[in-house]
C-alpha cells in the first residue's frame, strides 16, 4: 500500500512526499533544505529515497528550497516548461531540469501533470499512479475547478486538495482589497465551500481519502475547513469514516502519513 506524507502545507511553505522509506518522490520544496530533510527524517525517510522532485509552479512557497536541495543532492527536477525557465533564469536549480511531457516514471510510479488556473506561468497539479495501481493527486493553488482539473482528479483513491480560505474570514479580514480580489479570482485560490462541492463529486466517483491542504493561516482555520467539507459531504449523503476518510494537513509535519 502506498503512503502519502504531507510534510509542509501553508502559504509559508509546501511539500509532500509520496512513496515509502526506500523510494519515493517529492512534490514542491517550499521550505529550506534543512527543514525538508528534517521532516523526512522525522518520518524515517532518508534523502537517498527521494528519486525526483516535481514542482507545481514558481511561487516562493513552493520553490524556496529547490536551490540548496539540488545543490546538495543530485535530484532530477521535473516541471512545466514555463516553471523550469523561471528556475534556471533565477539560479534556483543546480541539477537537471526536465519538462513534463507525457508520463514520467520515477520511483516505480507514473506521474503526469495537468493545468491549474493560478497566477503563475504553467501552474499544474500532479496525478500519480503507484506500482500497485493506486492513484493519488496533488492539486493546490487554483482559482476554480476546471473540466481538466476535475477529469484528472476523478477516480483517484486519494486527493490532496486545496481548501484555502473561508469566505467570511477573507471578507472581514485585514487583507487589502486588491489581495482579497486576487485570492477570490479565477487565478487565485479555492475556498472551503468550493472544495466541499468538489469533494462530494470525487467521493461519488470513488475517492476514499481526502486531505485538505494549503490552508491560509490568516483567512482559515483547520477546524473551519474540515467542518465545511464534512458538511458538504454529509449533505451529499456520504458518511465519514465509512464512505470516505478526511484529514487536514498541518503547516508542518509532526510525522505520519495517509495510506491509500
Amino acid at each position: 500500500m502506498a503512503r502519502f506524507y504531507p510534510l509542509f502545507s501553508s502559504s509559508k511553505g509546501n511539500s509532500v512526499y509520496i512513496g515509502g522509506r526506500e523510494s519515493g518522490i517529492l512534490i514542491d520544496a517550499g521550505v529550506s533544505c534543512a527543514r525538508l530533510t528534517a521532516a523526512l527524517a522525522a518520518n524515517d525517510i532518508p534523502m537517498s529515497a527521494v528519486k525526483a522532485l516535481f514542482i507545481t509552479h514558481n511561487h516562493s512557497d513552493h520553490i524556496s528550497g529547490v536551490k540548496n536541495l539540488t545543490k546538495k543532492y543530485p535530484i532530477s527536477v521535473f516541471a512545466e516548461a514555463g516553471t523550469l525557465d523561471y528556475l534556471f533564469e533565477n539560479g534556483c536549480i543546480y541539477t537537471d531540469g526536465q519538462d513534463m511531457k507525457g508520463v514520467v516514471t520515477a520511483a516505480g510510479m507514473e506521474i503526469s501533470c495537468f493545468h491549474t488556473p493560478h497566477d503563475a506561468p504553467e501552474s499544474c497539479g500532479y496525478r500519480i499512479k503507484t506500482a500497485d495501481g493506486r492513484i493519488c493527486c496533488v492539486c493546490t493553488d487554483l482559482g476554480y475547478v476546471t473540466e481538466t482539473v476535475e477529469e484528472n482528479l476523478t477516480g483517484s483513491d486519494l486527493v490532496y486538495i486545496e481548501s484555502n480560505y473561508d469566505e467570511n474570514m477573507l471578507k472581514t479580514g485585514s487583507y487589502p482589497a486588491y489581495l482579497k480580489a486576487r485570492i477570490r479570482s479565477k487565478r487565485g485560490h479555492l475556498s472551503n465551500s468550493d472544495c466541499g462541492q468538489l469533494a462530494a463529486r470525487l467521493v461519488k466517483n470513488g475517492t476514499t481519502r481526502l486531505i485538505l491542504g494549503h490552508l491560509s493561516q490568516e483567512n482559515n482555520r483547520p477546524e473551519t475547513a474540515e467542518q465545511a467539507v464534512a458538511n458538504a459531504l454529509s449533505a451529499a449523503g456520504f458518511q465519514r469514516n465509512i464512505d470516505y476518510i478526511l484529514s487536514v494537513a498541518k503547516p508542518e509535519s509532526e510525522g505520519g502519513f495517509v495510506a491509500f
